[in-house]
């Protein structure tokens, strides 16, 4: 993400964080931008078009947008307004405001992430679901469908907007890429991270407090624990938190031991 990507985030959250309108609302109706800047190139590299006059761009807003909510063309303009490093940096921070403005109407009792976290698990253990969601020989409106038809009273409306609109406009992207995606939004939204812990077997209760606790205190922020079960890694632990990997497996001391005795043979 380039340098004009992240200050044009940081005004068009600027600008979402002025709205006094229903959240949920306000970013269900930013995640449906999303499709229509997805489906026309000229709309999208119009707005996203530095050199444009950002007056223009704010009316090009209130036209196509006209039926919306003024919260989410105030929204719109500030985004339009911005720099952005390119077309599809513009698409992402739409979605990225969406995602942000739906999450921020949960009520302390909804955990997005929790069920972000059992979506992912229940599509990674079923190959006909998971073609169903993430094929790209699936119309992105008929995986929305499948989604909302699996989450229906299973899940907050929160995470089904959210989900629904990810799977729908994928544009290439896997389910645990985009579900991995939502649930950093949301969790920074919160002011948490989510640390996604992989091991050969379930933590108990007190170790994933432990885990979380140390790492919060690494962090300095409250974390999210998302865990995944996976035979292969052995034993140990390995916990990625955004771009850092802290690898504690057996599998990777074993890969390391291999290369250093390879390393002594050579």
């Amino acid at each position: 993400m380039g340098a004009a990507t992240i200050e044009a985030i940081a005004a068009s959250r600027a600008a979402l964080s002025t709205t006094t309108g229903d959240r949920f609302v306000i970013g269900e109706q930013l995640l449906s931008v999303v499709g229509v800047l997805a489906d026309s190139p000229a709309l999208r590299g119009a707005l996203a078009d530095a050199a444009a006059d950002p007056d223009a761009k704010a009316k090009i807003v209130d036209a196509v947008f006209q039926d919306a909510l003024g919260d989410v063309r105030t929204v719109l303009r500030a985004a339009s307004a911005s720099r952005w490093s390119s077309q599809d940096d513009l698409l992402t921070g739409v979605e990225e405001l969406g995602i942000r403005a739906v999450a921020s109407s949960a009520s302390a009792s909804v955990s997005i992430t929790d069920e972000l976290a059992a979506f992912a698990k229940a599509v990674s253990g079923n190959a006909e679901l998971e073609y169903a969601v993430g094929s790209t020989l699936v119309p992105g409106e008929a995986k929305a469908k499948v989604v909302a038809k699996l989450l229906a009273d299973q899940a907050s409306k929160q995470t089904v907007a959210i989900l629904t609109s990810l799977v729908g406009q994928a544009r290439g992207r896997r389910i645990g890429e985009l579900v991995k995606r939502a649930s950093s939004l949301v969790a920074d939204e919160a002011g948490r991270l989510v640390a996604t812990v992989q091991t050969a077997a379930p933590l108990s209760p007190v170790q994933t407090e432990r885990l979380a606790a140390s790492l919060a205190k690494t962090a300095g922020r409250d974390v999210t624990i998302n865990e995944v079960i996976d035979p292969s890694l052995i034993g140990g632990v390995r916990v990625a938190v955004g771009d850092r990997i802290i690898d504690g497996t057996v599998a990777s001391k074993l890969a390391a031991l291999r290369l250093a005795l390879a390393g002594q043979s050579a």
